[in-house]
């Protein structure tokens, strides 16, 4: 009897160790031999069978090397509908495939580490809505080869409180501190403004994708950023780690209610790379500042 009490108290007395658990925002879904251009029909094939509609696709960088697809979701459209405001930056994900160390990797942007950051202290209110979504993606990707799952674009991850309120660092912008670019008076004003100025065409600006948000006065827009101040320019700079970052872009517009915005570059560049140093980021310290300049001129 002594013995056993012994044994429960040193049970007792022992330290208690618990584990957060924590994001990377970005999962590995398959890796294989083939070339880019032998993968892509079988990923977007996979994607659309598993209600992970397409809804623009490019060659980011203008990189042989990488190609995006972007994704919406039942789910993730649902999601933002419920929530609305800025919630429809979440309205889609993006898939990457790159050619990396003779391999293409299958990769896509994790589901819960960019609701968590993008939903906040809102994200349990949605939260079956990103498990849909997490077991939509494993399951395209395990229907094309042997489904990997790692999570890489952080080494010790980000945990659920650090995401609902992600800024790099003192001073730096947090999701909703957005750059308002434009505000009308009619959400229908403005989306004719900016398509408008896309069917003429802006230097260095090119759609890639546009999303509305059904029920709801909300469009999400994707563009590809080029000339001496976009992707080609930042992403080989900060860019740097292994598995490639590829399904960071592109860079989102939201017009909300004839509010146009754009999440701020010290935001938006620093959740899809939280593990940059500030001497990375000090390198492209105009990058943020540019991607403004070159959004702003959809709304002029």
């Amino acid at each position: 009897m002594m013995k056993r009490l012994a044994l429960i108290l040193c049970i007792i007395s022992l330290p208690v160790i618990a584990f957060t658990q924590t994001y990377k925002p970005y999962t590995i879904g398959i890796k294989t031999d083939k070339p880019i251009i032998e993968v892509k029909e079988s990923v977007y094939s996979a994607l659309e069978t598993h209600k992970l509609t397409v809804v623009g696709q490019y060659k980011p960088a203008n990189d042989k090397n990488r190609w995006v697809m972007v994704v919406s979701h039942p789910d993730l459209l649902g999601a933002a509908e419920l929530e609305g405001g800025l919630r429809g930056f979440a309205a889609t994900l993006r898939v990457a495939i790159t050619r990396e160390n003779d391999m293409t990797i299958i990769s896509y942007s994790n589901p819960e580490y960019w609701g968590r950051a993008y939903y906040q202290e809102s994200f349990e209110k949605v939260s079956k809505h990103y498990e849909r979504v997490d077991l939509a993606f494993k399951n395209a990707m395990s229907s094309i080869g042997n489904f990997d799952g790692s999570g890489f674009g952080s080494e010790k991850g980000l945990d659920a409180k650090d995401l609902s309120k992600y800024h790099y660092m003192l001073g730096m912008p947090y999701f909703d501190d957005t750059e308002e670019l434009a505000v009308y008076a009619k959400q229908n004003e403005a989306l004719k403004v900016i398509d408008n100025n896309i069917k003429t065409g802006v230097p260095n600006v090119t759609e890639v994708y546009k999303v509305d948000i059904p029920n709801s006065n909300m469009r999400l827009y994707g563009f590809a950023l080029a000339g001496p101040e976009g992707e080609a320019h930042f992403m080989p700079i900060i860019d740097i780690a292994s598995p490639l970052h590829t399904a960071a872009l592109p860079y989102e517009l939201l017009v909300v209610n004839g509010e146009v915005h754009m999440l701020k570059g010290r935001y938006r560049i620093a959740i899809a790379f939280p593990d940059l140093t500030m001497g990375t980021f000090t390198k492209i310290m105009s990058t943020p500042g540019d991607i403004e300049d070159l959004l702003k001129q959809l709304v002029e």
